[in-house]
């Protein structure tokens, strides 16, 4: 049976937050990948050392995934991730890009989330 390209970037996502960075990459990272985050250069390797200091400082990081879209090559998942177990964490949206079932382009946009809220129904 195929995985399905949403299956893979929840895999990815799960990976990457258990601190198995190294291996998210070379499982599911394409030749030409390339991502969005603003901190960072726009390579492969220079998301992946940023990832790697994120899970060697958070090593206690979660990531529940609230909703997985797929639309053709395109995948959308939101997420509560949590940088440590007392951490009120953020809403995080991220968007994939596959190419011949690799992960060719990534976004990320996340949301604190606030100690108080009017919002009676929550951030998921």
């Amino acid at each position: 049976m195929n995985t399905s390209l949403k299956e893979k970037a929840v895999s990815f996502l799960q990976m990457v937050a258990s601190g198995k960075v190294h291996e998210a990459y070379q499982e599911y990272i394409g030749q030409a990948f390339r991502h969005h985050n603003p901190y960072f250069r726009g390579d492969a390797d220079s998301l992946l050392a940023a990832m790697q200091e994120s899970a060697a400082k958070n090593p206690d990081k979660s990531l529940e995934v609230k909703l997985a879209i797929q639309e053709g090559e395109f995948v959308t998942v939101h997420s509560h991730v949590k940088q440590s177990q007392d951490d009120l964490g953020g809403a995080v949206v991220h968007i994939f890009r596959f190419d011949n079932g690799r992960i060719a382009e990534f976004w990320d946009v996340g949301q604190p989330i606030p100690e108080s809220s009017p919002n009676e129904h929550g951030m998921f």
